[in-house]
C-alpha cells in the first residue's frame, strides 16, 4: 500500500492547463475549501451545491456552482449533463468526492434511519458520483479523488456508521483502482485528521435525548465534550485542500495520502495495523470509559 503524509506547503502544480474538475459539497468546510485553491492553480472547477442551498461563497473563490444531491440519481445526471454542455468537446479531468455526513451514538441504540442516510451519503452517494461522471473522466485519463478517514482506519466508539462509511470508501477505493487500471484513471484517496469545519459544529448539535437512560448517557456526554473539543483544535481545512491538489496534479500521485496536524499522530496511526485487537481495546476503554 502506498502512502504519503501531506504537509502544509504548497504544493506546486505545473502543467494545469485547461483541467476541470467537479467538487461534491463544495459550499463549506473543506470542500469550499479545495475549490478555491483549484480554482486559483487553474483548475476549472465545478462546485456541488444542494439544490436551494446558499453557493454565494463558491460562487466568490472562481467556481461555478452546479446542483446537486449525491442521493438521488435524477440529480446526478442533471449535473452530469450540465458539466458536459459547459465543457463543450473537454472531458471533465477529475472528481472530487468530498460531500459527506456524520451522525453518532451507541450502535445498540440507533436509529436505523440515520444509519441508513450516512451510507447512503457517504458510501452510495460517491458510487452514484463515479457512475455519472467516469466515462468523461475515462476519456481525460483523468483523477478520481475519494475523501475518506482516520476513522475508517480506527473504529471509534459511538461512531460506527460513520466509521464503517469511511472504511467502505477505503476498499472502494481500492476496487476502483484496480478497476481502471487499463484506462490511465487515477484513483487517490484522501485520509484527513480531525479538521475544522462544519461538520464539527453539527457534530455539537447532535440531540442526545434519545440515549437519556441508558447505560450510555454518562460516557456519551463525555465522548461528546471531547470531540467538541477535539473539533475545535483540529487542523485548518487548507491543510486537506493541499493534499487534494496534489491528488489531482502529481504525475504519479500515491494511492493514499494521509493528513495530519501532528507527526506524532502520523506514527500512531501507522502503528495501529501492527497492534493486537485487544491492545488496541485497552487503550479506548482507559480514554473513553475511565480506568
Amino acid at each position: 500500500m502506498q502512502n504519503e503524509r501531506a504537509s502544509s506547503r504548497s504544493v506546486g502544480n505545473p502543467g494545469v492547463g485547461n483541467r476541470s474538475v467537479l467538487v461534491t459539497g463544495a459550499t463549506s468546510g473543506i470542500g469550499l475549501e479545495v475549490s478555491g485553491l483549484l480554482a486559483r492553480e487553474g483548475f476549472r472547477v465545478f462546485g456541488g451545491a444542494l439544490p436551494g442551498e446558499d453557493s454565494s461563497a463558491l460562487e466568490e473563490t472562481g467556481s461555478t456552482p452546479v446542483s446537486l444531491d449525491v442521493t438521488d440519481r435524477a440529480s446526478l445526471a442533471a449535473a452530469a449533463d450540465e458539466v458536459a454542455k459547459r465543457l463543450g468537446d473537454e472531458p471533465l479531468f477529475g472528481l472530487v468526492n468530498n460531500a459527506g455526513i456524520v451522525g453518532a451514538g451507541p450502535i445498540e441504540l440507533l436509529d436505523l434511519e440515520d444509519a441508513r442516510r450516512i451510507f447512503e451519503v457517504n458510501v452510495i452517494g460517491v458510487i452514484g458520483a463515479i457512475q455519472a461522471f467516469l466515462p468523461s473522466i475515462r476519456a481525460a485519463r483523468g483523477r478520481i479523488v475519494n475523501v475518506s478517514s482516520l476513522s475508517g482506519l480506527l473504529a471509534a466508539p459511538f461512531l460506527g456508521p460513520y466509521n464503517a462509511s469511511k472504511a467502505a470508501i477505503e476498499s472502494l477505493s481500492d476496487a476502483l483502482r484496480r478497476e481502471l487500471l487499463p484506462f490511465g484513471v487515477e484513483v487517490v484517496v484522501i485520509q484527513p485528521g480531525t479538521t475544522r469545519t462544519p461538520l464539527w459544529r453539527k457534530a455539537d448539535e447532535i440531540d442526545r435525548a434519545p440515549f437519556a437512560g441508558s447505560p450510555y448517557e454518562l460516557v456519551l456526554e463525555r465522548v461528546h465534550k471531547m470531540a467538541v473539543r477535539k473539533g475545535k483544535k483540529g487542523m485548518p481545512p487548507e491543510q486537506v485542500a493541499q493534499a487534494m491538489l496534489r491528488a489531482l496534479s502529481a504525475e504519479n500521485p500515491p494511492t493514499r495520502i494521509r493528513v495530519q496536524r501532528k507527526r506524532s499522530s502520523y506514527l500512531r496511526y501507522s502503528l495501529i495495523p501492527l497492534l493486537p485487537d485487544r491492545f488496541i481495546d485497552r487503550m479506548v476503554k482507559k480514554k473513553i470509559w475511565g480506568p
